[in-house]
């Protein structure tokens, strides 16, 4: 037989429960477990509360976007990615995936960098997560990660589930045990926040970046989507599991507040979580948290990789990505996109040896690469919401379904004023050479490089990554 008639491989169909698992998966991972100490560098209660009402409300929004587009749009698979390009053409669409596949790269490496700093505080030589050694034991886990994923998506996505339950077992206990040891007085001291300079406004904004972290992999599911056994399942995931999460992580940081004054929050060493519990129970709870977020991190490691390695796939057998990321090998894996990935953390990785704080910058940076993928997401909303004839939309749009995709561009749109102008000229210098993918595709299928609305994108692109290196050497923005 030829290879012209080799058959084609079934792809595994993923229930209900097994797509609210990969939203849990990858939205549970290593944020959770700093909340605590990074909203207490920021504002106290008050600050908080407003923080989780405007996140948890603009979040919800966004996953009720990813709900509406799946269900409008079932045609198309990856959502973040797809969905971009189906309203802002085949380079923002690019642009999406990549940035997209980025972020989920660099938030890989923090969970590494995150698990070596807490056996570190057993085990010296592993540091903060960023000495050689660290990096050593760190490759290995990440390119036994590549060999398991290698088995097959199905397999890989049934560990996740199984994980995803045992992780969030830790926190929950977490959540019920510091109620049982809350004192009043010190939440009330830790009310108002007096100890920190700024506006309410700026306390809150401080913080937007740590939500956006901590949400990532709301998206999990409409990645996901070519997976489904019910198209109508992704969108009911994705509400389920964001709305799950959400619970869980305003309650952690609440009760943190709670236990210990914000000064001595603010300089817990990360997981912060850990010292939390330490302070009300003694070491076990340290022990207890810390066994948790190894646990947790692995799992949601495992999620990211699965979407990343996705992302690029989709994209590939779209020719929006050159044509060796859109092969697959048995178990329906994208095995080449999942190689790619998996090279990229491993670089991430080493460059980790020589950052100052490689973790915190790591997780803004990772937020940050995500907000215009979410942004070209909400924005084809708004489109499909407006004219949903003029975009090929299933069914009949509500007026609901407008509000909710405009007040999930404006937030999205806010986040990144938030974020501020460092993160976003860093996004432009990774942005703008990988523009060398999009080339190339282009140069596979004989198609002109750039439309003339292109070429001004590029333009821009790399004009905004000259003015981000310029700036970083001569010490306006400090990585």
């Amino acid at each position: 037989m030829s290879h012209a008639e080799a058959p084609v491989r079934p792809v595994a169909k993923l229930s209900l429960l097994t797509l609210t698992a990969m939203v849990v998966g990858s939205m549970v991972g290593a944020g959770v477990f700093s909340l605590p100490r990074r909203f207490a560098q920021e504002t106290g209660v008050a600050g908080a509360l407003i923080a989780w009402a405007v996140a948890g409300t603009g979040m919800l929004m966004l996953a009720f976007v990813f709900q509406a587009l799946a269900v409008r749009r079932p045609d198309l698979d990856a959502g973040v990615y797809a969905y971009a390009k189906a309203g802002f053409g085949e380079y923002l669409g690019f642009f999406s995936a990549f940035g997209y596949w980025a972020s989920a790269c660099v938030g890989n490496v923090t969970y590494w960098v995150l698990i070596m700093s807490t056996v570190g505080a057993l085990v010296p030589v592993l540091g903060d997560g960023d000495t050689v050694a660290a990096v050593v034991v760190s490759s290995v886990g990440l390119w036994g990660f590549f060999l398991l994923i290698r088995r097959g998506v199905k397999e890989a996505a049934a560990i996740n589930r199984i994980v995803t339950v045992a992780k969030i077992v830790p926190i929950v206990f977490f959540v019920i045990l510091a109620l049982f040891y809350f004192e009043p007085s010190v939440f009330a001291d830790n009310f108002g926040g007096t100890d920190y300079a700024g506006s309410l406004f700026n306390q809150v904004r401080g913080t937007m970046l740590a939500t956006v972290f901590v949400f990532l992999g709301v998206e999990g599911a409409s990645v996901y989507s070519r997976h489904a056994r019910r198209r109508e399942d992704v969108g009911r995931a994705t509400v389920l599991g964001f709305l799950s999460v959400f619970a869980v992580f305003a309650s952690v940081t609440i009760v943190s507040y709670g236990l210990l004054p914000m000064a001595e929050l603010a300089e817990l060493r990360q997981p912060s979580m850990a010292g939390v519990l330490e302070s009300a129970v003694g070491t076990w709870g340290k022990v207890f948290i810390s066994v948790g977020l190894i646990v947790s991190v692995l799992g949601a490691y495992l999620a990211w990789t699965l979407m990343a390695a996705e992302v690029l796939f989709v994209a590939a057998k779209d020719r929006d990505m050159p044509r060796f990321l859109g092969r697959s090998a048995a178990g329906d894996v994208p095995e080449n996109a999942l190689l790619l990935t998996t090279c990229l953390s491993q670089v991430v990785l080493v460059v980790t040896l020589f950052s100052a704080d490689a973790f915190t910058f790591a997780l803004d940076l990772t937020s940050a690469l995500s907000l215009i993928p979410f942004l070209l997401a909400a924005a084809f909303a708004v489109k499909v919401a407006g004219r949903p004839e003029r975009w090929g939309a299933v069914g009949r749009s509500t007026r609901r379904e407008l509000v909710v995709a405009v007040v999930a561009t404006l937030y999205t749109a806010f986040l990144l004023y938030a974020a501020g102008l460092k993160f976003v000229l860093v996004s432009f210098i990774l942005y703008a050479p990988a523009t060398f993918l999009f080339v190339k595709s282009r140069r596979e299928q004989g198609r002109r490089l750039f439309s003339p609305g292109e070429a001004v994108i590029c333009a821009v692109t790399v004009a905004g990554a000259a003015v981000g290196v310029a700036a970083l050497a001569v010490g306006w923005i400090e990585l």
